[in-house]
């Protein structure tokens, strides 16, 4: 699966979970989740368990602490879908 396929799937797993005054053009590569896109933890659990599903993936504890940003997050799906 090529780097912009993930990009533009997370995107559309970001957007939904964005607040009302975040516009989904905000989602760039260095976004911070939440402090740049305003997503609450509860939704960063959420938005873990749609990667999961949409990537058919696991994800354990250290992955999602390291999904800070939207390239943080490609860069683990890659890794995962590689091993």
């Amino acid at each position: 699966m090529k780097k912009e396929e993930i990009e533009n799937r997370l995107h559309n797993i970001v957007k939904v979970y964005l607040p009302q005054d975040v516009n989904s053009k905000d989602i760039q590569p260095d976004s911070h989740l939440m402090q740049d896109l305003g997503i609450n933890s509860a939704h960063l659990v959420d938005i873990a368990l749609d990667v999961e599903d949409a990537f058919d993936i696991t994800l354990d504890e250290k992955d999602m602490e390291e999904m800070q940003t939207v390239s943080d997050s490609v860069h683990i799906v890659l890794r995962k879908l590689e091993s």
